[in-house]
């Protein structure tokens, strides 16, 4: 009778342990649904924590109107970047050399104004136009030729940094030449003051820029091929995605979109200088990753990406604002990049 008693005690435990292992599982496993589900989601949760903990540690000197769209200002330039940085990244690939194409893009749009005397209007498009092309080249290289992303755009990075300095000769062209001569180069550093906030022409275009290629990559074919292609490239084409095709077109979209970051990077500096932009690659893929875009393709959203800018913004201006050493900045962001890789895997293992 003992003997029985004691059975039935321990398959009692037993089964509540079981309960409790499945509650456990069940939450643990409608998070990681949820999270995979909506990428964008853990870096929304971040930047609010952020800004809450920053807001409560520094009060209205952080809460500030003048404050908080100093953030939007500051990360701007890699935001856009960090759309064009996106795009590549949904693919399966990553391109290093964004910040070298943005950078020579204005470069061109500046040197074809001042040395070559072209209207400012058409100066731009030929901006554009060398954006398009090395993008084109680093899409039929990794399409066509099927170089690995890495060492294409390494080796582009290298060949367009070079060709920027030789061209320019090193050539910074000054901030009031450009106001006399060709002030549209300054369009986007041209600002909209209300109540204390100051948005820029730049802020505006960032902003546009996410909203435009979120609705794309949703709702069209094109960005539902993208997400195939970043998935299982092999298993697209089969379904019948041209996948040389939408790879070609992503880093040209790419490098269109880095031109248009080096035309506002001409607005937020005020001047055309060839040494500008040097850690545009880095800080894209930084808020690529932070944002929740996996680096192995497929998953992720430009909004992510948004919100992964203004977390590197937040961090940055809040902790000059509490007067730290900036190196802390960039200890603090080091180990989000991490935890954002080791969250996306945890996501992808279970919940794929």
């Amino acid at each position: 009778m003992a003997t029985q008693d004691y059975e039935s005690t321990l398959k009692d435990s037993a089964d509540d342990v079981a309960s409790f292992d499945s509650e456990r599982s069940g939450i643990v496993d409608w998070v990681q649904t949820k999270l995979h589900q909506n990428p964008s989601l853990v870096p929304f949760i971040v930047l609010l924590a952020s800004i809450t903990a920053f807001g409560y540690t520094l009060g209205q000197k952080f809460f500030s109107p003048f404050a908080l769209t100093l953030i939007l200002q500051q990360v701007a330039i890699v935001g856009i970047v960090g759309a064009a940085q996106s795009l590549v990244i949904l693919t399966k690939g990553i391109d290093l050399s964004v910040g070298a194409i943005m950078v020579l893009s204005s470069v061109v749009m500046g040197q074809f104004t001042f040395r070559y005397g072209f209207p400012p209007e058409i100066a731009i498009l030929c901006g554009f136009a060398v954006g398009a092309l090395c993008g084109y080249i680093n899409g039929v290289l990794v399409a066509v030729v099927k170089l690995p992303p890495f060492i294409v755009t390494l080796g582009m990075w290298q060949i367009v940094l070079a060709s920027n300095f030789l061209y320019s000769a090193n050539e910074t062209i000054r901030s009031q030449d450009i106001e006399q001569h060709a002030a549209i180069l300054q369009f986007f550093g041209n600002k909209i003051k209300y109540e204390g906030a100051v948005f820029t022409y730049g802020v505006i275009a960032f902003v546009a820029l996410v909203l435009l290629l979120s609705y794309v990559l949703n709702y069209t074919a094109w960005g539902r091929h993208v997400y195939a292609v970043g998935d299982d490239i092999d298993a697209a084409e089969l379904s019948g995605v041209r996948t040389k095709r939408i790879l070609i077109s992503v880093y040209v979209v790419a490098g269109l979109i880095c031109s248009l970051a080096g035309w506002a990077l001409i607005g937020r500096i005020g001047s055309v200088s060839p040494t500008a932009g040097q850690f545009a690659n880095i800080e894209s893929i930084t808020a690529v990753v932070i944002g929740g875009i996996s680096l192995f393709g497929g998953r992720g959203s430009i909004l992510g990406m948004f919100f992964g800018a203004l977390i590197v913004g937040v961090f940055s201006l809040g902790l000059r604002l509490i007067g730290t050493d900036p190196q802390w900045t960039y200890l603090l962001i080091g180990l989000l990049i991490i935890l954002a890789v080791a969250v996306d895997q945890w996501i992808r293992k279970v919940a794929a």
